[in-house]
Formats: C-alpha cells, sequence, structure tokens
C-alpha cells in the first residue's frame, strides 16, 4: 500500500514515461496479462491506456489488472491509468 508521499512522488515520475501498453476490444486477457507483469519487473512503473473500444473502463481495467499482478494503482486520469509495483531484480525507484 502506498502512502499520499510515495504517490504523488511516482505521479511525478510517470509524466516522463510513455504509454506502453493499449487496452483494445479484445479486453484483459493473459497475454496482456503476462506482458504487463513482465514490464513491471523490468521497469516498476508504467503507464497503460484503454480505448474507446475497450469493453472495461479505464478504472476497472486499473484495479483489475492491479490484482492480477499484485501492483499499486497509482492513478488514473482519463482513459489512461499507471501501475507500480516494486521490481525484485531491478529496483530502480526508491521510495521515500
Amino acid at each position: 500500500m502506498l502512502t499520499s508521499k510515495q504517490r504523488a512522488q511516482l505521479r511525478s515520475l510517470a509524466n516522463q514515461i510513455d504509454t506502453i501498453f493499449q487496452i483494445g476490444k479484445s479486453g484483459i486477457n493473459e497475454q496482456l496479462i503476462k506482458q504487463v507483469d513482465d514490464a513491471l519487473e523490468a521497469r516498476e512503473l508504467i503507464k497503460l491506456c484503454t480505448l474507446e473500444t475497450s469493453p472495461v473502463s479505464p478504472r476497472e481495467a486499473a484495479d483489475q489488472i492491479a490484482q492480477l499482478v499484485s501492483a499499486d494503482v497509482v492513478q488514473v486520469i482519463g482513459s489512461r491509468f499507471v501501475l507500480y509495483r516494486e521490481s525484485k531484480d531491478n529496483k530502480k525507484i526508491f521510495l521515500k
């Protein structure tokens, strides 16, 4: 669980990163979950977005994916959301 100060720190870091995954009409599937899991291990902080054709809302997608990969939802703004999970092997972000 993230504190509000940690969440604010992660939000500021997330401003500088690009969206690396899009959730479209196929929704959330096993392949997407595997890719998100791998990306979180490599980067710790990732940005995703939902397209208009997505069957789930950005908030629903963020909550579902975060639960499936044991991550924290940092923020949801519009169609974009940011996830964070501390890496076991590639620690890059040090929270206050």
